[in-house]
């Protein structure tokens, strides 16, 4: 799996003209499944997400995570996470799942990530041709692919 991990002062993600997501202070995270990835993947990325410390403390240090700010987060499946770039100017998504497999792991990291973090969060519309709307604080953004724990 990887994810694009952004911290928002606000985001919202727009489906048809209408809002299905919208939060203020947190995390927008964009993610990827290919099928390679497994529940193992899902419960190290959501733990390492909601406890990493990228919001700033009482003396203005990153030093705070999701969690202990209570901030809210927008998860969003994106495929082209997975794009390989080797060959020519037209991406590959060959890495990148099928909804079949890709569909019950996004699930699956949507109820481990509000379990994680002990609330609900809202989401994208997998699928849909999705307008995502930030503003990414500081700027943070941070990438992480569970290929690469060590």
């Amino acid at each position: 799996m990887k994810a694009v991990i952004q911290r928002v002062s606000r985001a919202g993600v727009t489906v048809d003209n209408k809002i299905v997501a919208q939060i203020q202070q947190g995390l927008l995270v964009l993610v990827g499944i290919e099928d390679e990835d497994a529940d193992e993947d899902i419960l190290w990325l959501t733990k390492k997400i909601v406890n990493l410390r990228i919001f700033n403390d009482e003396n203005n240090v990153m030093n705070s995570s999701l969690l202990q700010t209570n901030g809210d987060a927008i998860i969003v499946s994106q495929f082209t996470l997975h794009a390989s770039t080797k060959k020519g100017n037209r991406p590959s998504y060959i890495k990148a799942s099928k909804p079949d497999f890709a569909i019950p792991m996004y699930e699956k990291f949507i109820t481990e990530f509000e379990k994680s973090l002990g609330k609900k969060v809202q989401t994208g519309v997998f699928g849909a041709d999705m307008k995502v709307d930030l503003l990414n604080d500081g700027p943070v953004t941070i990438i992480i692919d569970t290929k690469d724990k060590k």
